[in-house]
């Protein structure tokens, strides 16, 4: 047995034991191997200690259980998230672009599709952003969604993604 030392907070998760961060894992060297489904800690002055992931199925292997479309929204997640603004921003609220007649009757039927899946609902927040389309390679229009101010005001979290070369041996 080896014991290695971590600063918790505690968090009601229901599914999860414990969440350990990249700098912990950094402390005690941790090393995954996706192959073996193991991960190794070689923290200095203790024992390599090897933990044995379980066998998880992929998706493909059972397309019957799987459907193609989502059935709506994901459950209420155990840990709320969200975006920290600049201190005093105001709401952000942009006159919709004009849109033709038929990019109109479009946008009506994709929103009431979304509306029916209950991946959204009616909302008069005095947030807003502005609705536009795309048109795909087959003809058909994709609803995209201008963040472009938002993200003007939003705080980033600035946590920097590792490089591919530092993650492999």
């Amino acid at each position: 047995d080896a014991w290695l030392e971590a600063n918790l907070i505690p968090l009601d998760l229901v599914d999860l034991d414990i969440i350990l961060g990249m700098d912990w894992l950094e402390k005690h060297h941790a090393s995954v191997d996706c192959f073996r489904k193991e991960v190794t800690l070689r923290s200095p002055g203790q024992p390599k200690v090897t933990f044995h992931g379980e066998h998880i199925p992929v998706v493909c292997d059972f397309p019957d259980i799987f459907p193609d479309d989502l059935p709506g929204l994901p459950p209420e997640r155990e840990i709320e998230f969200t975006l920290e603004l600049l201190p005093g921003t105001n709401p952000i609220y942009q006159t919709p672009y004009r849109m033709a007649p038929a990019e109109l009757r479009e946008l009506k039927t994709q929103l009431q599709e979304l509306v029916d899946l209950g991946f959204i609902r009616p909302s008069v927040s005095p947030w807003s952003a502005l609705v536009l389309f795309v048109r795909k390679k087959d003809g058909t229009m994709r609803l995209c969604i201008d963040y472009w101010q938002l993200n003007k005001v939003k705080i980033r979290n600035r946590y920097p993604l590792p490089r591919i070369d530092d993650l492999f041996d």
